[in-house]
């Protein structure tokens, strides 16, 4: 497919203010050395440091302590490798060498351990059983189960997308929509912020169809805007699993129009977001037997959407190579990628 022609990624025009952790550089360092020390990244390591995973951490964190947003590095650090890896496996037609080490990791969230030998492990797997048990370390009962949930749900939306890509039919936008908030893999590190943060909200409140349209509305914008950011490589490779190009197949637009597009629904769905937190606060207040406590920590975790979402616009526009380096903008995988990864024992 054509290299698409370079274009300025628009303005969003996110209303919220943010600001970053001091330390997000050493953190950024420390996820790298993380990164080589489980030989997920042997090569290219600086090009595996311009990513920025400290960066973004830093950004979307607020007031958490250090170790979490090293942490939190970390398993961005992680989640980046397991996009890359499981692009590469699609791209030479090896996805039957993926589910082995999905089954593993599943198999290790739910029971804590997983019928692999030690030996047989690789190093996807180890570098999840690492962070995995420290991540669940910091979590209340309520948050784990959540973070249990997210993560396989985020492993299934990468099937969805290898299936995408080798289907005749495109999924609709609406499907695709549904697909992004797991695929972007957002969830388990809002669970993760939301830990850290100290915020414990109970499930009757995520359950609230008011508080599902705030983090719904926050999740879709970020994607969106990803989405934006990743198009050259998508297109360049042929990755129909980004809402410009859907737009521009299903609607029948040039890509610059679809581009355009999204930057449309982006702004309407900041309006949504900005609707859904009045609406929400609307309905704890008019139930009028809310804990005042946890009523300040259901507005903590909202202002951390906001956190998330300013701070990833930010840390794709000025502090990430990933969306701007040559080798990303034709297409081509990452230079740090292992081609051996997933068969290493």
């Amino acid at each position: 497919m054509a290299r698409l022609d370079p274009f300025p990624v628009p303005d969003f025009h996110l209303p919220f203010g943010n600001s970053k952790h001091p330390l997000a550089a050493r953190a950024n360092a420390e996820a790298t050395s993380w990164a080589l020390g489980h030989e997920l990244v042997t090569d290219a390591a600086e090009q595996f440091t311009a990513i920025g995973c400290g960066h973004l951490a830093g950004r979307v964190s607020g007031e958490v302590p250090y170790e979490t947003i090293v942490l939190l590095a970390e398993w961005m650090a992680w989640s980046f490798v397991l996009d890359d890896q499981h692009d590469h496996l699609i791209r030479t037609g090896e996805l039957a060498a993926w589910r082995p080490v999905t089954d593993a990791i599943t198999e290790y969230l739910n029971t804590g351990k997983t019928s692999w030998s030690p030996s047989r492990r690789n190093p996807l797997v180890n570098g999840f059983i690492d962070l995995c048990d420290r991540i669940l370390a910091g979590m209340s009962p309520g948050t784990a189960a959540r973070y249990r949930t997210h993560v396989p749900q985020m492993l299934h939306s990468l099937d969805q997308e290898a299936g995408n890509r080798g289907a005749t039919r495109r999924p609709s936008v609406q499907e695709y929509v549904l697909m992004r908030r797991h695929s972007s893999q957002l969830l388990p590190m809002m669970d993760m912020v939301e830990a850290g943060l100290g915020i414990d909200l109970p499930q009757h409140i995520h359950d609230l169809p008011a508080f599902q349209a705030v983090a719904e509305s926050a999740v879709d914008i970020i994607s969106w805007g990803n989405d934006v950011f990743s198009l050259p490589k998508e297109h360049a490779c042929g990755d129909n699993n980004n809402l410009v190009s859907l737009i521009s197949s299903w609607e029948g637009r040039s890509l610059p129009e679809a581009v355009r597009a999204v930057e449309e629904k982006i702004q309407a769905r900041i309006e949504d977001y900005v609707a859904a937190e009045r609406r929400l606060f609307q309905v704890i207040d008019a139930q009028g037997e809310m804990d005042p406590s946890l009523r300040a920590d259901v507005t903590r975790c909202v202002r951390s959407y906001e956190d998330w979402m300013i701070g990833a616009d930010l840390w794709q526009r000025y502090e990430c190579t990933r969306y701007s380096d040559e080798r990303f903008a034709a297409g081509l995988e990452s230079a740090y990628t292992r081609p051996d990864l997933v068969s290493v024992a």
